[in-house]
């Protein structure tokens, strides 16, 4: 179901991206004007999801860095099971709490946790099915939270991991019984799809 969801008069924003299937289809979500913020485009959400469309329904994902919440978003749209979207800025956590009582989604499904995403993977006792890692670039976090991840065993057997890297990035250094599924890049990124595998 499409819905209109509203933008704060008291915050400035860029315009807005739309949820690409499921129940919200064609909803818009605001974007909030601010360089470092870069929401996963369409294009690339239709193409990560069309990868992980049999794995979606019922998992339970975390959303690293979540900005805007478009990954997070696009996962409840399309019956996950459970997001935890981590996001240390407070306008952006803020905005994403707000889409999420708009769409009228329960707060034991979408959960928003404003903190340092390598923070609360060191103190989380949470295992995931999916998980979504887009950080801000030039910044070193890619590799560190796939560290946190291995090294607190944070994903279930068979997990998925999502990655939006800097397009410089050809290689990422990852554990060994992660398999890289699907690679591809664009003129600014290039996102990777990993699988736990045993």
């Amino acid at each position: 179901m499409k819905r209109n969801i509203v933008f704060h008069r008291n915050l400035h924003f860029s315009g807005s991206i739309r949820i690409i299937g499921g129940r919200w289809k064609n909803s818009k979500i605001p974007v909030l004007s601010c360089e470092n913020l870069r929401p996963t485009t369409s294009r690339m959400r239709e193409t990560i999801f069309n990868w992980l469309t049999p794995k979606i329904n019922g998992a339970h994902c975390l959303d690293c860095f979540a900005g805007s919440g478009a990954l997070g978003l696009e996962a409840l749209s399309r019956y996950a099971a459970s997001v935890i979207f981590l996001e240390k800025n407070f306008h952006y956590s803020n905005q994403i709490c707000k889409i999420l009582q708009t769409l009228q989604i329960e707060k034991n499904i979408a959960i928003v946790v404003r903190t340092n995403t390598l923070h609360w993977m060191k103190q989380s006792n949470k295992i995931f099915d999916l998980v979504f890692i887009d950080p801000p670039f030039y910044q070193g976090l890619i590799e560190k939270t796939i560290h946190l991840l291995n090294l607190y065993r944070l994903l279930k057997r068979d997990a998925w991991i999502y990655i939006e890297s800097e397009y410089e990035i050809s290689y990422l250094n990852v554990p060994m019984n992660w398999r890289m599924k699907r690679k591809k890049s664009n003129s600014k990124v290039t996102y990777w799809l990993y699988q736990l595998s045993n």
